[in-house]
């Protein structure tokens, strides 16, 4: 299946995870992708083996707003335009939030507000010439609160409006403009919690499919999102998250 032959993609966060996941997808189905992150060595690693006429990589953090406009600039320049712009860079915070700190506070939102919010803005004017469209990852917890995790709310809260509010504003002049919103999803950022299995089991006891996603699932329905197959779908917050947004949110009392 080669549904991005001739398109150009941006992947932010594309070291690991369900951004490197993304870029290759998108490379495999034949677009010029720009992997994008701030380890040089992780993004070299998630490129390797690919045509590097097709690639560019490119390191960024998306925290600084000036290096996100030279992303963009870099890939136009290189590849002559650019059709689909995927906001994946973000991190985690998690602990109290009588205890968050102001620099902890500025830092998540710098990276998954800041950095979509920018991404955005940089990428619009060459989407809007291609008639492209924009995927940020945003997560169940910009859907619905969770203990603990105030900060990352806060962020990823923002992250799925500031989708719906692109949508409405340019999905008239030919921009799509949607939102995956993943469950826990394994990645470097879960190394940890996957390490300590009560904590594993009450993630399975909550998640129907009864395991964390794969970054290559988030990354599926990414390109799909992005294709023509979905020429019609502008402004959702799609779950990526094995069936946890079914519940209403009692107790298991039968089956599974």
């Amino acid at each position: 299946m080669q549904r991005f032959t001739g398109k150009v993609v941006i992947v932010t966060g594309a070291g690991t995870g369900i951004g490197a996941a993304t870029a290759q997808r998108f490379a495999a189905e034949g677009a010029s992708v720009t992997f994008a992150g701030r380890r040089m060595d992780k993004l070299n690693e998630a490129a390797a083996g690919l045509d590097p006429a097709r690639i560019l990589i490119q390191q960024t953090d998306v925290a600084d707003a000036a290096q996100i406009t030279a992303l963009v600039a870099a890939t136009v320049a290189k590849f002559g335009q650019l059709d689909v712009m995927v906001n994946n860079a973000g991190v985690g915070a998690f602990g109290a939030f009588t205890d968050a700190t102001a620099a902890e506070y500025r830092k998540v939102l710098a990276i998954n507000v800041d950095g979509v919010f920018f991404g955005c803005q940089a990428a619009m004017p060459h989407l809007l010439k291609t008639k492209g469209s924009i995927i940020n990852v945003s997560s169940m917890s910009g859907l619905g609160g969770d203990w603990g995790m105030t900060i990352y709310n806060t962020s990823k809260g923002a992250v799925s409006n500031l989708t719906r509010s692109l949508a409405l504003e340019f999905g008239g002049q030919g921009v799509r403009v949607n939102a995956v919103n993943p469950s826990l999803t394994s990645t470097e950022m879960t190394v940890g919690l996957e390490a300590f299995p009560p904590m594993m089991k009450k993630f399975a006891d909550r998640i129907p499919m009864g395991r964390p996603a794969e970054p290559r699932e988030v990354a599926g329905v990414i390109a799909f999102l992005a294709s023509e197959d979905a020429s019609f779908v502008n402004g959702v917050n799609l779950r990526v998250d094995g069936g946890v947004g079914a519940s209403n949110g009692q107790p298991r009392l039968f089956g599974g």
